[in-house]
């Protein structure tokens, strides 16, 4: 049975600290830490985050001016919480480290949730939808197994390092 999880816990016993609040960013993520109890995780901190077990959701929202979707998906992430009360803890990445922390997973759209269980991939969840759509996704994300992230291993190239080609 997975344990009811709040989103308020810290890692203060973590052997990796927590980036510092980046209050530069947008309003709209600093209340996911501040009013909805989201974790500030970095590339440091996020393994350990996501290992304390449970089904865990890291927001990468964007470049709030070339991704503007991303500070809505970070409006509705506590209405999707609260949908699925107890199943998922949040955490948040700071801006400046949000590319480098979702190329880890292969993540290449903004906004994107990344979900984690157990520390371990499950997938993703990109851009903004409509409500009965976003509910649909998030639940068959928190329905779905551990898989591998798309970008672990070895990439297949041919000998001539040209694409593969069925002709």
């Amino acid at each position: 049975m997975t344990p009811e999880i709040t989103g308020s816990e810290t890692l203060v016993n973590l052997p990796v600290q927590p980036p510092e609040p980046r209050r530069e960013g947008s309003a709209l993520i600093a209340r996911l830490v501040d009013d909805f109890g989201a974790t500030w995780v970095d590339d440091q901190s996020l393994d350990a985050w996501s290992a304390l077990g449970g089904d865990r959701v890291v927001l990468f929202a964007g470049d709030p001016v070339r991704f503007p979707e991303g500070q809505d998906v970070a409006a509705v992430l506590p209405e999707l919480q609260r949908s699925f009360p107890g199943r998922f803890a949040v955490a948040v990445v700071p801006r400046d480290l949000e590319e480098k922390v979702a190329r880890r997973f292969g993540s290449q759209r903004w906004p994107t949730l990344l979900f984690l269980r157990d520390g371990g991939y499950v997938g993703t969840v990109s851009g903004m939808h409509d409500w009965d759509v976003f509910l649909q996704r998030v639940e068959s994300a928190l329905a779905s197994p551990v898989t591998r992230a798309p970008t672990i291993g070895i990439p297949l190239v041919s000998a001539s390092g040209a694409a593969a080609s069925c002709h």
